[in-house]
């Protein structure tokens, strides 16, 4: 994986956020290459277009960001997975290390650098 030349999907039910977070994202040097409101949304975009990390909201109204993860971490070609949410990480901190997710990143502080840096982090 390149870090200069990241692929993104972002996950999130919230389509302001999406084309919030599309936008800085870009602006930082991350093609977002397709993005998901739900699971099945997220495994199809995954399949079709290969992200490099995929940003995960923990919170998908009915869905949970956790089973998001697992189930592109499934997947024969599967992106880094980052959390992402509005809460602290603090509430989430034992589910967080439980998953298949690489890190989080509070959506108050995402920024093209933050996404590097948990790439960075987890190898």
């Amino acid at each position: 994986m390149n870090p200069s030349r990241l692929r993104c999907l972002i996950v999130d039910d919230s389509a302001p956020f999406r084309t919030a977070a599309r936008g800085m994202l870009e602006s930082g040097g991350i093609t977002v290459v397709g993005t998901a409101s739900t699971l099945a949304d997220a495994v199809s975009q995954s399949e079709t277009t290969h992200p490099d990390v995929a940003l995960v909201d923990i919170d998908l109204g009915g869905e949970s960001g956790f089973d998001v993860a697992d189930a592109l971490h499934a997947l024969a070609v599967e992106p880094a997975v980052v959390l992402i949410s509005t809460h602290n990480h603090d509430e989430f901190t034992d589910m967080i290390d439980a998953s298949s997710a690489i890190g989080f990143v509070p959506k108050f502080s995402l920024s093209a650098d933050r996404v590097r840096s948990a790439l960075a982090d987890a190898q």
